[in-house]
């Protein structure tokens, strides 16, 4: 009989060792690898719920500037980053059974703060920050949740569930962009609040119940924490708070930071900012497109077809999560570093097939047409390099260090990587689209380089 089980208080349990395949109890791993995973899904919702809603606003009667909606969209970002330095300690102090029922539960704040406010274009921008800062519990649970599941998988078998657990909980991304459209057109889910009329250039106005993408996830979010409650355990993997600073005296923790913040950085960076980048390039937001808002806006290129945003968002965060899944399993067979390897020049590819187009010609509808297929298609090419890297750094980095302390990393790079949407809105306002994917290039080369150096060439110090 396993020694794995537990019956003291708190859920922890009284030993566990998964490299030991005579006393692993792999269904209680696998359970906790898909209760966890799917309340992280339900946080990468609560996450980038903003993103799906922002782009809206001001069709919905907000009167936002174009860099205050991009500060908007950024803020869950900063958030995400500042909390996953929290979070990324909580595995070992709270066990994974405590802190994913209490993070399912603290989901719901901001998710119904979303749903409230977007029923009338009242709020003041402060209040509507805040929401969007609260946003961010969604993205620091990922520094404690994907190190807590890292304890309950042998070594062999972390390229995998990782990459199951990262992979899956980023469709949360695309299902909440993808969802929006579909669920603000339902009248018979809006059982709060009534309708508003959201205006877009061009159109008449439409009726929907935008409360409807905030609200329908509340009650998955209560059964998270349910679930997570009444079946999960705790792995005695114990640290407190000082002794897991000891992974930043390894120089290793420093290079696979880097690393992350090339791959996760620029997939959760692009996924916050896509839409908006979308419509201020080739759509609504751009003056020398579109003439003015609402039922009166003028369209100056003539025959061009603006594109709906919400058709096209989803698209990048469904190709990123789905390249992190299906390139786990073989950063297990063929090691995380040759595909960290093919990520970055993927990445220095794609970035640089994609800024000519970050200066849209407006000069006819054809050249429009072309320009925006490039941008759509390259930035597509973005997020599935950087989805492959995420994979593979997580494969990278339990055969790195030890188990507290791979887990210790994990929370430490994500928590940096998830300041991705906060640097895309800086960056894009401060330094305009095509200087910061310039620096993006610059920064893909400096971690090829590092990849190389350290992890996949022969020889290497730490091959992983």
């Amino acid at each position: 009989m396993s020694t794995s089980t537990a019956k003291n208080p708190g859920g922890w349990l009284e030993s566990w060792d998964p490299e030991n395949e005579e006393t692993w109890d792999k269904s209680l791993a696998w359970r906790t690898l898909w209760i966890t995973t799917f309340c992280l899904t339900l946080a990468f919702v609560a996450w980038f719920l903003p993103s799906a809603i922002i782009p809206k606003l001001n069709a919905l009667g907000y009167d936002f500037t174009k860099n205050q909606l991009y500060w908007m969209a950024a803020m869950p970002g900063l958030a995400a980053g500042l909390l996953r330095l929290v979070w990324m300690v909580l595995p070992p102090m709270l066990g994974t059974r405590r802190m994913v029922s209490l993070t399912s539960l603290l989901l719901i704040a901001s998710t119904l703060g979303w749903g409230v406010r977007v029923q009338s274009p009242t709020a003041p921008y402060w209040e509507l920050m805040v929401l969007a800062f609260l946003a961010g519990i969604g993205g620091g649970a990922f520094s404690g949740f994907m190190p807590s599941t890292s304890y309950f998988f042998p070594r062999r078998m972390q390229g995998t569930a990782l990459g199951l657990q990262a992979g899956i909980g980023n469709f949360g991304v695309s299902l909440v962009q993808l969802l929006t459209p579909y669920l603000i057109a339902l009248s018979a889910l809006a059982v709060f609040g009534g309708s508003q009329q959201l205006t877009q250039p061009g159109q008449a106005p439409v009726t929907v119940w935008y409360q409807n993408a905030a609200f329908v996830w509340i009650p998955l979010m209560v059964v998270g924490a349910i679930l997570a409650w009444t079946m999960l355990r705790s792995v005695p993997v114990k640290a407190n708070f000082r002794q897991q600073f000891d992974i930043f005296g390894n120089q290793d923790t420093w290079w696979m930071t880097l690393l992350y913040i090339m791959t996760f950085g620029t997939f959760s960076g692009l996924a916050a900012q896509f839409g908006l980048l979308m419509a201020n390039l080739y759509g609504i937001g751009n003056d020398a497109i579109v003439q003015g808002a609402g039922a009166d806006a003028t369209l100056l290129v003539e025959g061009y077809a603006v594109p709906d945003v919400v058709k096209f968002v989803f698209l990048g965060p469904l190709i990123g999560a789905g390249a992190r899944v299906a390139f786990s399993p073989l950063t297990d067979r063929m090691g995380g570093a040759k595909w960290t390897l093919i990520s970055g020049l993927g990445l220095i590819a794609s970035i640089a097939y994609t800024i000519p187009a970050l200066t849209p010609d407006v000069s006819s509808a054809a050249a429009l047409d072309a320009g925006f297929r490039q941008f759509l298609y390259g930035m597509l090419a973005i997020f599935l390099f950087s989805g492959i890297g995420n994979a593979s750094t997580f494969k990278q980095m339990p055969m790195i260090f030890e188990r507290r302390q791979a887990g210790g990393v994990i929370g430490w790079t994500a928590a940096i990587a998830a300041f991705g949407p906060f640097f895309f809105g800086i960056g894009v306002t401060t330094l305009g689209p095509v200087a910061f994917y310039s620096a993006g290039i610059a920064w893909a080369v400096m971690c090829v380089g590092i990849t190389w150096v350290r992890y996949a060439r022969p020889g290497a110090p730490k091959p992983s």
